[in-house]
């Protein structure tokens, strides 16, 4: 029985970072939107160009509201290093979101704008946002024994029974238990 607990509040942990995750992803979905039809139709601009414009932009969006509410929870001594983590994984998510793009707008020739949204901001920020979360709390917003070179082996030495007022610190290696 304790261990369906340790489960149960592993798995509401996880829905609520995803709840979260997918919160600020959506409103960095919306900039990115408005921002790639402002550039297409309203500046001119080439679909690409366009594209990789306005992720940049919804990666700023989201960097602020994922450090600042998503993972406000973890280690924040070495944002340098989790911000230049944080636009290396965003900068792949940048490539995947706009090479579907670029396949299908010159690759395919389908060159509609609905074609171009549809490639973008559907089958390329779907692919990279499954990147993204996945890089994000594995490697950028981490807890501060692993984010120092820990093990993580402490995870494992948690009392099972400690659930409820659980540290930052053990909260974060608690949830990456669960996802190994």
């Amino acid at each position: 029985m304790g261990e369906r607990r340790v489960l149960r509040s592993r798995l509401l942990r996880l829905r609520r970072e995803l709840a979260k995750f997918g919160t600020v992803g959506a409103f960095g979905f919306l900039v990115n939107v408005a921002v790639f039809n402002l550039c297409i139709h309203g500046l001119g601009l080439a679909p690409v160009r366009s594209g990789v414009i306005a992720t940049a932009v919804a990666i700023g969006t989201n960097y602020l509201g994922n450090r600042y509410w998503t993972y406000r929870h973890t280690d924040k001594s070495r944002m340098h290093r989790e911000a230049g983590l944080f636009m290396l994984f965003s900068g792949v998510g940048l490539v995947i979101e706009n090479g579907a793009l670029a396949i299908s707008h010159y690759g395919l020739g389908l060159t509609s704008p609905l074609a171009d949204n549809v490639a973008k901001n559907f089958v390329g920020l779907g692919i990279a946002t499954v990147f993204r979360f996945w890089a994000y709390r594995t490697w950028v917003f981490r807890g501060a024994s692993r984010a120092r070179g820990g093990s993580g082996a402490r995870a494992a030495s948690i009392p099972r029974r400690r659930i409820v007022g659980l540290a930052a610190q053990e909260e974060s290696e608690d949830r990456r238990a669960l996802l190994k």
